[in-house]
């Protein structure tokens, strides 16, 4: 365990595009250095070493880093396939872990993860950023106060119209059989001939990957819940489909899903949809409509929000002109004195009332969300977004792809984390 005045050990495993950036963001705090690095295939551990120094450890296999006395944390960024095995594994092994998001795979794989958390005391944080954000506290103080009312409806949005936002990441020259240890990413997943496609663009495959629900509706639910102070929903519903990138992917590139939350102590019920395009001319960017009875937050993910609130109606309206005269002329008499005629006021003629709030310039939540983890590492108090939290955000993402691909709705247990029905 690292000592007060000393630095934080991290070993990354996984050095793939988010394991270099988790290292890049943490590395930029003090008292947290790189030291090890675990990745199937050679050339990111020669990167490893190019980075972070000739003397960093670099291995193939992970157990070498676990079984380091000087690693105090570890980046859990490989292929989502492994993240249950080795997140229980480092906690096992005594450390503090960093997991990418989804927490796990496999729905059935999550309770494995949170029990090892709860019997080893380690920190836990998963690694979707929305919850240590300023601007998802804000928001979750807005809702929280009440001025938009109940909120009985969310909307979201996550879209990519890139080719690298579809994941057709790059394919090193060298990659070959000597350069990859093959079997070792493959692990538990459905033996294959070698095929570095299906390693460096694993996403696109579910024998390794999530699709868009697990790689990313699980980001605007972990938002949402943060937000919402909501353990999850109870019936899930996707549709969606694979018509753009025809290029051996298994998962779609089109994905919407309804979800239903019930009410709690916190939160009134509410419906909440989501949606994923991948498709070229499809948009790009994330937003949330939190909309409530007395108003709607439109928050637009990296900038900021707007709350837009509506003075409430004088008078319902009526439609006794569709009646003869007679019946007209006595609905309208009752209908005007129940609603006698008002005297306009300032704020009815300015009509919606806008309120924005925008993040400081140069925020980064990447940094905060880590920040928030080596700062629990120090301390032993625990995070936000822990085995808990991330399993009750994974499992409504990873539903929706049962939900898709087996055609029904799903029903889940958020208090208790499991699958009914």
């Amino acid at each position: 365990m690292a000592q007060a005045n000393s630095n934080i050990q991290v070993a990354c495993i996984g050095f793939g595009i988010m394991g270099q950036g988790d290292c890049r963001t943490a590395s930029s705090l003090p008292g947290v250095k790189i030291a090890a690095v675990c990745d199937v295939y050679d050339g990111r551990l020669k990167k490893a070493k190019e980075v972070y120094g000739a003397g960093t450890f670099t291995t193939r296999e992970y157990e070498e880093v676990l079984s380091r006395k000087d690693i105090d944390a570890v980046i859990i960024a490989t292929p989502d396939h492994w993240h249950a095995r080795m997140a229980i594994d480092a906690m096992e092994a005594g450390k503090d872990v960093y997991c990418q998001k989804p927490m796990v795979q496999k729905v059935e794989e999550g309770l494995g993860v949170v029990d090892t958390w709860r019997r080893t005391k380690r920190i836990f944080q998963v690694g979707s950023q929305r919850v240590s954000s300023v601007l998802y506290a804000k928001a979750r103080e807005v809702i929280r106060s009440g001025v938009l009312g109940k909120i009985h409806m969310v909307e979201s949005f996550l879209d990519r119209n890139s080719a690298l936002g579809a994941w057709q990441y790059s394919i090193p020259p060298d990659a070959s059989p000597e350069s990859i240890d093959w079997k070792r990413f493959l692990g538990q997943a459905p033996p294959r001939n070698f095929d570095p496609i299906r390693l460096f663009r694993w996403r696109n495959y579910q024998d390794y990957g999530t699709g868009v629900a697990g790689d990313l509706f699980v980001h605007l639910i972990s938002g949402i819940h943060f937000v919402m102070d909501s353990m999850g929903p109870t019936r899930i519903v996707t549709m969606g489909g694979l018509h753009y990138w025809l290029d051996g992917r298994d998962v779609p590139d089109i994905m919407m899903g309804m979800y239903e939350y019930p009410e709690t102590k916190t939160h009134a019920a509410f419906e909440m949809s989501l949606r994923c395009n991948f498709e070229a001319g499809g948009g790009d960017g994330q937003g949330f409509r939190f909309i409530g009875t007395d108003g709607v937050l439109s928050l637009n993910v990296g900038s900021g929000f707007t709350i837009s609130r509506k003075p409430k109606d004088r008078e319902p309206g009526n439609t006794f002109g569709t009646f003869d005269k007679e019946n007209q002329e006595k609905g309208l008499a009752a209908y005007r004195q129940k609603y006698p005629p008002q005297r306009p006021t300032t704020a009815m003629m300015q009509g919606v009332s806008e309120e924005r709030y925008t993040l400081p310039a140069g925020y980064a939540e990447q940094t905060a969300h880590h920040q928030n983890f080596f700062d629990a590492v120090r301390s032993r108090q625990q995070v936000v977004e822990n085995a808990e939290f991330g399993f009750r955000a994974a499992a409504p993402a990873l539903l929706s792809n049962t939900s898709f691909f087996e055609k029904k709705i799903c029903l889940w247990d958020p208090e208790a984390m499991r699958v009914k029905g």
